[in-house]
């Protein structure tokens, strides 16, 4: 039987780059000024305990805690060790969030700023994996979706919208393909989605989403 342990693909020589990324990222985080107006643009929570300062950040249908002014990341709920990618995200939204609101007009990632740069990354990581995994029944995408808070719509054979944080709604959409045309799958964003996240992360977050849907599916 094959293993149910699904990671992301391997990232050689990413993580003292991401590890630097992120060393920044608190770095900048500790410059802010005014947190309680961070915190209104990017829709999270302050908490105050003792002194101590936390935001509560809703990533992927669970809560995080980032320490201010230090920038440390920690589960809301749990003890687990949050993988340095997720810490990346995760600060880097809250430090990016410009407090846009909502357009409604959806684009796709090759209208992101270089999203043409980053396309074929995004479709062997993203996209591949959703049709290799989903194309033969689409409704299951739906199902295991609602571990990270998805909620079904209508496009495709099947959507999901995820919710990845409080203003990042992404949305995942399945073709079953047919006789004439393969199985396709695509990925859209609120066009605002570049005020709270750069390309380069809005790729490894669509990645992060569809490896958790890949685990799920396996574990069913």
């Amino acid at each position: 039987m094959e293993s149910k342990r699904i990671s992301l693909p391997p990232e050689r020589g990413y993580d003292k780059a991401y590890e630097l990324a992120y060393k920044l990222a608190c770095e900048h985080l500790a410059k802010t000024v005014d947190i309680e107006e961070q915190c209104r643009k990017s829709g999270v929570e302050l908490q105050v305990k003792a002194s101590q300062k936390s935001i509560v950040v809703q990533y992927l249908n669970c809560p995080y805690l980032i320490s201010v002014p230090d920038g440390a990341i920690s589960p809301a709920d749990s003890d687990e060790r949050v993988p340095i990618r997720d810490k990346l995200l995760i600060i880097h939204y809250f430090n990016t969030a410009k407090g846009t609101p909502a357009t409604t007009r959806l684009i796709t990632f090759r209208e992101l700023p270089e999203g043409n740069v980053y396309f074929p990354t995004f479709t062997k990581r993203t996209i591949k994996p959703i049709v290799d995994n989903f194309s033969q029944q689409p409704r299951l995408l739906i199902t295991v979706s609602e571990k990270l808070g998805g909620h079904k719509v209508d496009y495709g054979d099947a959507a999901v919208t995820i919710q990845a944080f409080r203003r990042v709604p992404v949305t995942i959409i399945l073709w079953r393909g047919d006789e004439e045309l393969p199985p396709q799958g695509n990925v859209i964003f609120d066009a605002n989605i570049s005020d709270y996240l750069p390309t380069e992360d809005i790729t490894v977050l669509c990645e992060t989403i569809t490896w958790r849907l890949v685990r799920y599916l396996r574990e069913k």
